[in-house]
């Protein structure tokens, strides 16, 4: 296997499971008793959690779609790296330190090898300083 196969198969795991916790769970889920007992649980209002459901979705559609833009996927993934970090801050500060501020921490590792994998996929070592120098 070479090592380009390698990281594309790295990138298509680690992107789907970040489609599927974050895409396709919260859009079947996100309106059970259970969910919004728990964004309530938090301290965040009800709208809060069917805001964040609506970006969730269309991140994470952004992320596993090809043919959309690298700038587009870029703030996909910065919203989900933004989502996990304060998702870990709030369960933190509500319940302390247990499996529920840590579980955000393992997607955001996982996003970040996704993320990884993405760039060295997509861009070549040279593009991002050759595109600044082209302005």
């Amino acid at each position: 296997m070479t090592t380009t196969k390698t990281t594309r198969i790295i990138y298509w795991i680690t992107t789907s499971i970040i489609f599927l916790m974050e895409g396709v769970m919260p859009a079947l889920t996100s309106q059970t008793e259970l969910a919004k007992e728990g964004i309530k649980h938090l301290g965040y209002p009800e709208y809060f959690g069917n805001a964040l459901v609506v970006f969730k979705v269309l991140g994470a559609l952004i992320l596993i779609i090809p043919k959309i833009p690298k700038r587009l996927k870029e703030w996909a993934y910065a919203g989900f790296i933004f989502d996990f970090i304060f998702a870990s801050i709030s369960h933190f500060k509500v319940d302390g330190v247990n499996f529920q501020s840590i579980f955000p921490l393992i997607f955001l590792a996982i996003l970040l090898i996704s993320y990884y994998a993405y760039n060295s996929i997509y861009f070549k070592p040279n593009q991002m300083t050759s595109d600044v120098s082209k302005k």
